[in-house]
């Protein structure tokens, strides 16, 4: 049912994932990728020239929701279907090739298209007020912390939160599962862990393989690098002084006026490293770059779909100042900070991308800015890139899952429903997967 739908309703967005596949004269790269398998972390390398198709889930809930199922299955089905078709002259679909492509589906691909999940670890661990963890979490002072720097020390499951919001949000079957996932320390291989587990069930029951191999960015590979890494050097290069900010500010939509969007977030000796409840400010000295005064205040975050009063927060307290000498030689491991997903996204091997309902539920603004950046780079510093890293800069395809047709609750129509709150998992097939192609000139500012 949902192959059917998708050639039918997607074939524009498979003939241009196609044609990309055909013309496709890429570099040879290892890319080191990772799966959680009953909770232990295993490595994946895929080495070779390969077109990646980025989905992606979030931090910011263990359960698995249907609008993070709906991209993965969307980005699965890119996969196949675009290496199924390279392979064909035609893109004319018989029942045979139906069959094929499901068969395909259940199996790992290994083929020129390779779809992964880029999952960023800045997020806060409760950034839309559904993590079923989140009183705890902001007991133990980790509610304006990134991700990546959050311990399952002290977590437990809200009862409140899941009597309220069983069946809508989550269900107590899942909490269970979480539960038994919080003897990990790092939150999130436990966030993983329940997500990947729920992703084994959920391949057998719809048929397809869907524990997609992920990665975590920006600040994973950040404590990674050394101080000669390439998203070291992205930081760097667009921080160097007031023409480079003043670009990127550009690509962002964003006035030199207040110079208030920092494009590196320091993050605070506390802890804190929330976008939303720091207020930053950039100084300079002539053309230089003089420093940054940060200040984290205590900030109210998104509510769920259910009930739009149950915000969540992230409490933070701290103010400092950061010479801008730190940002222009940047180490992270000296002045630990959060970059911009439109800066640090240059690592991440996406030819093609997915983005979830945008227009709708999506911020078109994001697109704009990350397309904007994106072809300045391309322009600016696609030498240096290559010459460094071996990086090829340019604008990926751009799906986007059509807004009006994300996959909701059959009863409660939220898109941020876990899975296991669906009783019958046919009503969301029956909702078909329309995917539509975000053309790259309706996304650009133009130059500055």
């Amino acid at each position: 049912m949902i192959v059917e739908g998708f050639l039918k309703n997607s074939k524009p967005c498979i003939e241009a994932l196609v044609r990309k596949i055909s013309a496709f004269k890429g570099l040879w790269r290892k890319i080191s990728l990772f799966q959680m398998d009953k909770g232990q972390k295993r490595e994946t390398v895929v080495e070779g020239e390969h077109i990646f198709i980025r989905g992606s889930v979030e931090y910011s809930n263990p359960q698995l929701t249907v609008e993070e199922l709906q991209g993965i299955i969307a980005v699965r089905l890119f996969e196949v279907c675009g290496n199924y078709f390279e392979n064909r002259s035609t893109l004319t679909i018989e029942k045979r090739d139906v069959d094929e492509i499901c068969e395909r589906l259940t199996k790992p691909s290994l083929e020129k298209a390779v779809s992964f999940l880029l999952n960023t670890d800045d997020i806060e661990p409760d950034r839309y007020s559904m993590n079923p963890l989140k009183e705890s979490i902001m007991e133990t002072g980790q509610s304006a912390f990134p991700a990546a720097y959050a311990k399952t020390e002290g977590l437990e499951i809200d009862r409140k939160f899941v009597e309220k919001y069983n069946g809508s949000l989550v269900t107590q079957n899942e909490a269970e599962i979480i539960e038994s996932y919080l003897s990990q320390s790092n939150y999130m291989d436990m966030v993983d862990s329940v997500k990947y587990e729920q992703l084994e069930g959920l391949s057998e029951a719809f048929g397809m393989r869907l524990c997609l191999p992920s990665m975590r960015m920006p600040l994973t590979v950040l404590e990674e690098e050394t101080s000669g890494g390439l998203l070291h050097y992205m930081i760097r290069e667009n921080n160097k002084d007031y023409a480079a900010i003043e670009q990127i500010y550009h690509c962002m939509g964003r006035s030199m006026k207040n110079r208030t969007t920092l494009l590196l977030l320091p993050h605070s000796t506390k802890g804190y490293g929330s976008k939303r409840a720091a207020r930053g400010k950039i100084y300079f000295k002539g053309t230089e770059l003089k420093s940054l005064k940060v200040a984290y205040r205590p900030t109210p975050l998104y509510p769920n779909a259910i009930d739009p009063k149950d915000l969540s927060f992230a409490d933070a307290d701290d103010e400092f100042e950061v010479s801008g000498k730190k940002i222009v030689n940047y180490d992270f491991h000296e002045t630990p900070g959060s970059p911009q997903f439109i800066i640090y996204s240059i690592a991440s091997p996406e030819d093609a991308i997915l983005w979830h309902g945008i227009g709708a539920f999506g911020a078109s603004e994001l697109v704009k800015s990350y397309t904007s950046a994106r072809s300045y780079f391309s322009s600016v510093v696609s030498n240096e890139l290559y010459n460094k890293y071996g990086i090829l800069t340019k604008i990926p395809l751009q799906f986007n899952i059509v807004p009006e047709k994300m996959w909701t609750h059959p009863v409660y129509d939220n898109i941020d429903a876990s899975v296991d709150c669906v009783k019958d998992l046919q009503d969301l097939s029956r909702m078909g997967m329309y995917i539509e192609l975000l053309p790259t000139h309706e996304y650009l500012r133009g130059s500055s």
